[in-house]
């Protein structure tokens, strides 16, 4: 009887933090959007028919995943701040935090690792080593020229000197192109816009202000902002190579591939495609 009793609670007890663990966990990390960040993220793993297939067994195909996250093919999402300001805040806002800038310090270790300076280097301190040495006297009153000897230190530390002007003069080169080139991506980065659709009308937003459901129109020679799922092409080829090193143009459409990743470019045709992964949860964030 008490076995019974016993085995009975332990039924109960496992089927409780079942429920928790399904509904705390899995839909609690979906929220009212039906879609969590990994889930999306698992999805822009897959390529081609697999996709295809994810999508319809899933998701119940692309129109179904819209509708999980509330936005619509034609009209995309409402312009409403607060919206768009929840969706930030469950899938991530579309930026990359950059790497932490090199200090001078690493800038100079790295301009010392040249051969060339390395060889300068180790004859400055042969010739350094060479000038202090006195040989023993052979008795024979054959000296050397005590003022040669004297100023032989000095063809050690003019290498020296050579040696640290380069690698300054190299390191502040360094430094200050890469301070240029943070300032200019900065610039892009807050300057460069894109196509969407809010409230049934195309306007023009700034990259990082991309949310996970926005519909974002794509043509020729843009530059892929986002992942994002096709929901309508016309003759779209797309140049994946930054990422996957092919050099081949992949024929994309909803039907057969309607997978896109951010840091591709658009080589041929349009579309629609659906944001799904922004910032550090896009393939660009991820590598």
């Amino acid at each position: 009887m008490l076995e019974d009793f016993v085995d009975l609670l332990f039924r109960e007890i496992l089927i409780l933090n079942v429920s928790l663990l399904q509904g705390g966990v899995t839909m609690g990390s979906r929220g009212e959007y039906g879609c969590s960040v990994d889930e999306l993220r698992t999805l822009m793993e897959y390529r081609g028919a697999e996709a295809r297939e994810k999508l319809d067994a899933e998701y119940d195909g692309i129109e179904g995943l819209c509708r999980r996250l509330k936005t619509d093919p034609n009209n995309g999402l409402p312009q409403d701040k607060d919206e768009l300001d929840r969706r930030r805040a469950v899938f991530g806002a579309n930026e990359i935090p950059p790497h932490p800038p090199k200090s001078f310090l690493q800038l100079v270790w790295e301009a010392l690792q040249d051969v060339t300076l390395i060889i300068l280097l180790v004859s400055a301190i042969v010739s350094l080593a060479l000038s202090f040495y006195r040989p023993p006297d052979d008795g024979l009153g054959a000296g050397s020229d005590d003022s040669e000897h004297e100023a032989g230190w000095i063809e050690g530390v003019a290498i020296l000197i050579s040696v640290v002007v380069v690698v300054l003069v190299t390191a502040l080169n360094d430094y200050t192109k890469e301070r240029q080139f943070r300032g200019l991506q900065a610039k892009i980065e807050t300057e460069h816009k894109f196509a969407v659709i809010r409230g049934g009308n195309q306007i023009q937003i700034v990259v990082n202000e991309l949310v996970v459901g926005d519909i974002a129109q794509i043509k020729y020679g843009d530059l892929l902002p986002a992942d994002g799922i096709l929901v309508q092409s016309n003759d779209l080829k797309i140049d994946e190579s930054s990422l996957t090193g092919e050099s081949d143009q992949i024929r994309k459409s909803p039907e057969l591939d309607p997978m896109l990743l951010s840091g591709t470019h658009v080589m041929e045709g349009s579309g629609k495609m659906v944001v799904t992964a922004v910032g550090v949860n896009s393939q660009t964030g991820i590598i």
